[in-house]
């Protein structure tokens, strides 16, 4: 055990992929996504990095900025860490079909790389237990662009994954929509509520205006036929995109 560096705490969940009632799948305990200037100022202070904080950024977001640039010129990304490209979504009817904003869709794709696949065996994942069965997201697409937990398309539509997740109940709150970055909620009208099953919803989404946000339910479900008594409230921990 004098190889594990890092430690990744998870809670246990309802498996919602099987029959089984019994058994349990996990979900990594992250208490905030790190930004490029925080993970530069740690890696300057932790790491004793050979450069100042503003410094690293400035050359980060320079490189990331030419990795853009190429993989939007159809290029494949290998940083050793991670893996990237480009790929076009949706269906072409004939050989001579030409790329249509309206039923296509371009999408950039990141996969783990061999530095990273190397490291796992460094990293003890340590078990605090059986989380809170409240709503559980599990992940988001946005079915315009199949983007996972990262873009919105105003006007398209969302397919919300996971468990306890029905819109049901009579209190106000009750409903699915989308905060800003100063907090103001967006709610998605009961009509654009389109598939409300426990494991999925399929909402249409409202005109929301570029910036970021965060997706946001609450619902009185409680999967027997009593309602809950008071409005149980999920924010999930990703942050959405709207271009």
């Amino acid at each position: 055990m004098d190889s594990i560096l890092h430690t990744i705490k998870v809670n246990l969940y309802e498996n919602l992929l099987t029959d089984d009632p019994n058994d349990l799948s996990a979900k990594v305990i992250s208490e905030r996504s790190l930004s490029v200037p925080e993970i530069c100022r740690t890696a300057v202070n932790r790491a004793k990095a050979p450069t100042t904080p503003e410094a690293m950024e400035h050359n980060v977001m320079l490189f990331l900025k030419e990795m853009a640039f190429q993989l939007m010129n159809g290029y494949a990304v290998n940083t050793g860490y991670f893996t990237a490209g480009a790929q076009v979504r949706g269906v072409f009817n004939n050989p001579r079909e030409q790329f249509d904003p309206k039923k296509h869709s371009v999408l950039f794709r990141f996969n783990q790389g061999d530095i990273l696949r190397k490291e796992i065996p460094n990293i003890a994942v340590q078990v605090m237990g059986v989380g809170e069965s409240g709503i559980i997201i599990s992940h988001v697409v946005d079915q315009k662009t199949g983007s996972v937990n990262d873009l919105l398309t105003p006007g398209g539509t969302l397919r919300i994954r996971g468990g306890k997740l029905k819109i049901a109940g009579d209190h106000p709150d009750v409903g699915v929509g989308f905060e800003d970055e100063t907090g103001n909620p967006v709610k998605v009208e009961e009509r654009d509520i389109i598939v409300n099953n426990p494991s999925e919803l399929i909402v249409q989404i409202p005109a929301l205006i570029p910036g970021k946000y965060r997706l946001v339910l609450s619902t009185q479900f409680s999967g027997s036929s009593t309602p809950l008594k008071d409005v149980r409230t999920a924010v999930y921990e990703k942050v959405f995109t709207v271009e």
